[in-house]
This record gives C-alpha cells, structure tokens and sequence, in this order.
C-alpha cells in the first residue's frame, strides 16, 4: 500500500512541472495518460511471477526442512545455512541482466563502504533469524510452525508502518487483530501439535516462542530492504532486487557457515550423512533442494518488495499458511484438530482483510488516474479553443 502514497506524489510533482512548463512555453502541454497497458501487463506478470516463487519455494523448503529433522538430520547450522546458500543461483542473472541495463537508466550508486555495512548487518540479522527458525521447525509439527508463521504479517504492518510509513488502516488493524487471535488459540492448545514427526517432546513453548521471534524480525529485514530501495539505492529495478538477495544472502551464509564451525557441527555432519534413513544421496538431495527452494523463495519475496511492498510481499507469503498445514497431514501425518481449522479460518479472514484494503488502494489509484487524464484532455481542449 505503499505504492498508492508514490503515485500520488508521483501525480502531484508531475502536476507542478507541467504547471510551470505552461508559464513558459505557450505551445499546447501533452497530456498525462495513464500507464500503458502494456506495461501495466509486464508489472502483472512480474508481480505473479514472484507470487510462484515465494508460494511453491516456500512450501517446498518448509516440507522439506521437516523431512530432514524426521530422516536423521540433526545440524541446526546446517540447517540455517541452506536458507541461504543457494545464492550461486542469481550469479547467471545478475551478470545477464548487469550488462542489459541501459546506461541512461543507471542511478548514481551509493559509496561502497556504506551498502557493504547494510548487507553485512542485513545478512547477520538474516542469519539469526534463520536459526531461530531452524530451532522452531525442529520443536514444532509443520502445521503449528506454518500457523504461528502467519503472524510475521501482524508484525510486517506494524514495521511498515513506521518505518516505511504505509498507511494502518482499519482493515489492516483488523488483519492484525485477527492473525494475533489465530496465533494465540494455537498457542494456548500446545495439546494439538499431534504428529508423526520426531518432534522432541516438552519444546511446544520454546517453539512457539521461537517462530513468533523469528516471524517478527523477518518482517522487520522485509521493511528494512524497503527502505534500502526507497532511500539508498533510490531504485528498484530487477537488478537492483537480484544485488540486494545476492549479497545479504552471501553474507548470512557466512556467518551460517563460522557457526557451523564454531559449534563444532562440521565434524557430525559425516556421521549424519550415513546415518540419514533414506541414504548419503537422498541427504544430499534434501539439502540441495531445500536451498534452492529457499533461494526462489526470496528472490520472489525480494521481487515483490520491490515491485509493491515488504506489506504486500509478507502478505504473499501469508498465503501459503493454508498450504503447508495441509501438506504437512498428506505427507507427515500431522493431527489437524478443530483448533488448528479455526485458527486456520481466522487467519484467512485476516488475510482477506488486508486483500480488501489493497484493492481499495486500487481502485482509489485508477480513480485518481483517470480523473487527471479527464483533466488534462479538457484543458488541451480549452488550449485549442483560445488558440484558434
């Protein structure tokens, strides 16, 4: 929602220059249409795009993160360091789409120093959070986890809010109110995490606990990488998306992989790939795909932001809520109680809530639109007339 406020501002600045471009130039002023609609096509594709990426990726790395714990997998760094590992995957892009640019389309770069300190502190962030979730994927069912999950939407409107300073709306209060309530009933019934999963027993508060942690401070790196495009970069082209996942992925790689040394887990890790139920090859298939999973994941999430909002992408990723509970039951045989449905239901009206906010921004843009194409086709009229 943060795109409405930028185009209003975007209607407003070309208002004034059109303004003191009639003062000096008598010749009749072209008017402002609206954007292509072509173009408007190629936003929408994009967008959906990313939509894919952070739905499928994001319920096939959780799956599969579940899958590891289950067969023998024990590391907790390893387990943080696949969720951002993959970053290799955007090298190809990024050279690709690095010499694409045109060069009248390239901004001024910040200085070096200054966006090497802003990855670095956005990769440590990223890799505490990821080991908090590391810790609750372990503690919890699949189902719980992507429940408590959905919180990190009350979480991205609070953070949008201030830091971005996206408009908290009734309907989005409502979003939140409704997510918190949906976290809380499955928090209060820890007596529903019934699971065939190797769920170590006694851990449901530290779990919850954990991703609730986790799901705050990933909504607190999505505005974070807002502000970054919106302030610093002063840009938020494909590429520009394609560096920020790159390098903040590359630096909590980093630090995944000093904790993996630091805690000693490296010299399990032999151990654990013979140990691994389905075979050495099956471990060294789930990790690999649980990182690239992971790595479309968010470079969907980082594409969104870019293109609409870290509110709107968080949004996104609050969708596959519905999913991963329900792959959990088909594929772990997870206990879907009453609580988990209502907790589910709740949490979708929320979602609603929000959707319904995004669509009036919508509308509101398109009105706002068409009112300054009317205006400006009735004041080339007018020019005409006095013309001639």
């Amino acid at each position: 929602m943060g795109d409405a406020g930028e185009i209003r501002l975007q209607i407003t600045d070309d208002a004034g220059t059109r303004g003191e471009e009639a003062d000096l130039d008598t010749s009749p002023p072209t008017a402002a249409a609206p954007p292509p609609i072509s173009a408007r096509l190629r936003w929408w594709a994009l967008v959906l795009v990313n939509i894919v990426f952070v739905l499928a990726g994001q319920s096939v790395a959780t799956l599969l993160g579940r899958i590891y714990y289950d067969q023998g997998g024990g590391s907790l760094w390893m387990a943080t360091l696949v969720q951002s590992c993959g970053t290799p995957i955007a090298i190809p892009l990024l050279l690709y789409f690095g010499r694409r640019r045109p060069r009248s389309t390239r901004v001024a770069r910040p200085p070096l120093a200054k966006m090497a300190a802003i990855y670095a502190g956005l990769g440590i962030l990223l890799a505490g959070d990821n080991l908090m979730y590391s810790y609750a994927l372990l503690y919890l069912p699949l189902s719980t986890y992507s429940l408590v999950c959905a919180t990190q939407l009350s979480f991205s409107a609070v953070f949008s809010h201030f830091i971005n300073k996206d408009r908290f709306t009734a309907l989005i209060l409502n979003s939140v109110v409704l997510l918190t309530f949906s976290a809380a009933l499955v928090g209060v019934n820890s007596g529903s995490d019934g699971t065939n999963s190797t769920v170590p027993p006694g851990k449901f508060a530290a779990g919850f606990v954990l991703t609730l942690s986790a799901s705050a401070v990933f909504s607190l790196i999505l505005s974070l990488n807002q502000l970054t495009f919106d302030k610093v970069l002063k840009s938020d082209t494909f590429y520009d998306v394609l560096e920020m996942q790159f390098w903040s992925n590359t630096a909590a790689a980093v630090v995944s992989v000093a904790g993996l040394f630091i805690s000693g887990e490296w010299s399990t890790l032999g151990g654990e790939m013979h140990g691994y139920k389905k075979g050495a090859v099956s471990y060294g298939m789930t990790l690999a795909w649980t990182a690239i999973s992971w790595q479309l994941t968010t470079m969907g999430m980082m594409g969104l932001v870019a293109a609409v909002s870290s509110l709107f992408s968080n949004v996104i990723s609050t969708v596959g809520m519905p999913l991963s509970p329900v792959i959990a039951v088909i594929f772990l045989g997870d206990k879907m109680d009453g609580v988990k449905v209502l907790a589910m239901l709740i949490g979708l009206w929320g979602f609603a809530s929000y959707i319904y906010q995004h669509y009036l921004d919508d509308a509101k843009i398109k009105k706002i639109l068409a009112e300054r194409s009317a205006d400006d086709d009735e004041h080339d009229h007018t020019v005409k007339l006095t013309t001639h």
